[in-house]
């Protein structure tokens, strides 16, 4: 019983993440909202993903929705996945 009831009020990291990126582009219920809520809050692996989201989402809206507009070149796509893999060490 007590079993069945976390799986209910608590969700896995997998589906905070999923949740977080949801969030980002769109509502997301209430009940969904106070799960990940909840999870946050216990987990200090998914509150740091989510600092950093919110930080890469703020990036992203101010550098390519300027004006209205979306300024995406090549050479900024480029740049983006060096700094990526250069951080991931591959």
């Amino acid at each position: 019983m007590l079993k069945k009831l976390m799986n209910i009020m608590f969700l896995s990291c997998c589906e905070a993440t999923l949740l977080m990126e949801k969030r980002c582009a769109e509502d997301i219920s209430p009940k969904e909202n106070f799960r990940l809520s909840l999870h946050i809050r216990m987990c200090k692996w998914c509150r740091i993903y989510q600092e950093k989201l919110e930080i890469l989402d703020g990036i992203l809206k101010i550098k390519f929705f300027q004006d209205g507009k979306v300024n995406i070149n090549q050479s900024d796509i480029q740049l983006l996945k060096d700094k990526v893999i250069k951080n991931l060490n591959i």
